[in-house]
């Protein structure tokens, strides 16, 4: 199983996904059966990225075993309603809150490129370290045809850079992810975004496909950096060149 081959290269966490604004009783139940079975069997956090979550889910999430919950603000709460109408950022944050008071981890950052101003990310920064979430991964929109933001085209890799620095000032203690649009928008400046970050994601995106992974551990390399695991210790770098789809700092 891809779980498996996750834990025999060292990744040290797995994570969850559904698409959605909040799960049905019968794919939380999913959810929390899987969960458990890879605790049951596997040396490998779990992270869930599931959308809205009531008190009572989040303690069960944490009941099975769950490590970490991902849910991005995605914005300011000004700019929220630009980009959102089926719930609010208040919503979001009730949901975060209810996961730490479970005891789980939060992972939470945004999108960057919607359209937003320079006093919405700084916004968006203070919110994160307001909330004192531990992870914060960084993406850069992509804009496709056919959906409302294909003509949002406001980032270069100077400001990409500006505003992962300006992160990594505002929030001195979380641990800063480069995610998606990383490739398409910091392009021939990508290795310095390295430097304000701690990890980056490697493979592909929810609906894009990443650079491939031994361009990425190449990159690393020759910026100076190494890889390490969960554990603290430095992962080979061959092996991983194999494993698609997760990520490592």
């Amino acid at each position: 199983s891809s779980t498996a081959q996750y834990e025999q290269l060292k990744a040290g966490t797995f994570c969850m996904v559904i698409s959605g604004r909040s799960p049905t009783d019968s794919v939380f139940a999913k959810v929390l059966e899987a969960v458990r079975a890879v605790k049951a069997q596997y040396n490998l956090k779990i992270c869930a990225c599931l959308g809205l979550l009531s008190e009572e889910q989040t303690k069960l999430l944490a009941q099975a075993g769950v490590d970490r919950v991902n849910h991005n603000l995605n914005s300011s709460e000004s700019y929220h309603a630009q980009i959102c109408t089926t719930h609010t950022f208040k919503d979001r944050v009730a949901t975060l809150q209810n996961v730490k008071t479970a005891g789980i981890t939060t992972c939470c950052g945004g999108i960057l490129g919607m359209g937003e101003s320079d006093d919405d990310i700084i916004d968006l920064a203070l919110s994160l370290r307001q909330l004192e979430v531990t992870s914060v991964p960084i993406n850069f929109l992509i804009p496709i045809a056919g959906t409302p933001f294909e003509d949002k085209q406001q980032l270069d890799p100077r400001r990409c850079l500006r505003i992962l620095c300006l992160f990594r000032f505002l929030l001195p203690s979380q641990e800063i992810r480069i995610a998606g649009g990383r490739e398409v928008h910091l392009r021939s400046l990508q290795a310095l975004g390295l430097y304000p970050a701690n990890s980056i994601f490697i493979g592909d995106y929810l609906t894009t496909p990443g650079q491939a992974a031994h361009r990425d551990l190449e990159m690393i390399r020759d910026a100076g950096f190494v890889l390490e695991s969960a554990d603290g210790s430095i992962l080979e770098q061959e092996p991983l060149a194999r494993l698609v789809g997760s990520h490592f700092k």
